[in-house]
């Protein structure tokens, strides 16, 4: 069994607290600057539409339950603001300029965005299929499953570090265009940024959480051929 493997615990428990302290880190930054209200008086939406309006982007504004569930949605070129991101603060400034960051990567097809975007059809089957196909091999100690699985879960593997840039270039380009409104003054700045690199955290702590589990895969895979 897995939580019983001295190697798979060596591998898993420094991305586990990674991914935990990593989650805390986002949570109490949003927190603390959720208080914090903006000189200029603008709240997420004002900010949205601002940026947009500025950058010339043709997407759309839509508001989704929920507590940091915002997100840009290629597809129907729409920026979904959580009620958490619809305040006047810094926290929700800064996290409606990194959605509309995303805007800019489509609107200028910004490759790491289409490879991510290309790739989810075949994550959404291979991060649950993978794993299960890998278990089903080590039970019937069959080779071909467990490679399969392997190939499967590292199509997961590759969704997680290829979403790095993705989300590294969005925060760039939201500081960038919140300094070119003059939305946030400098100290505020400094908050912002402070913001989107915690939650970029969450994205490198996902992305070793990943590679970590293939690499356990290919390990034991190779073990069990010995």
């Amino acid at each position: 069994m897995f939580f019983i493997d001295p190697l798979y615990l060596v591998l898993a428990i420094p991305p586990l607290i990674l991914a935990m302290w990593a989650q805390w880190k986002v949570q109490s930054t949003f927190k603390k600057y959720a208080q914090v209200p903006t000189s200029t008086g603008v709240n997420g939406i004002a900010t949205a539409q601002a940026l947009i309006n500025s950058n010339g982007l043709s997407v759309g504004v839509t508001s989704v339950p929920g507590h940091l569930t915002d997100h840009y949605d290629p597809r129907s070129k729409t920026v979904a603001l959580s009620q958490s991101s619809q305040q006047n603060s810094v926290a929700s400034v800064a996290v409606v300029a990194h959605e509309l960051g995303h805007a800019m990567q489509d609107k200028e097809n910004y490759g790491p965005l289409k490879l991510r975007g290309a790739i989810v059809p075949a994550v959404q089957v291979g991060g649950w299929v993978g794993p299960l196909m890998f278990m089903a091999g080590l039970l019937f100690q069959s080779d071909a499953l467990m490679w399969i699985g392997i190939i499967g879960f590292g199509i997961a593997a590759i969704f997680a570090i290829v979403t790095l840039p993705v989300e590294f270039d969005a925060s760039r380009r939201a500081l960038a265009m919140l300094q070119q409104n003059s939305l946030l003054n400098q100290q505020e700045m400094k908050g912002a940024k402070a913001v989107l690199d915690a939650a970029a955290l969450t994205y490198v702590a996902a992305a070793a959480q990943a590679i970590t589990q293939l690499m356990y895969y290919v390990l034991l895979a190779g073990r069990r051929r010995e």
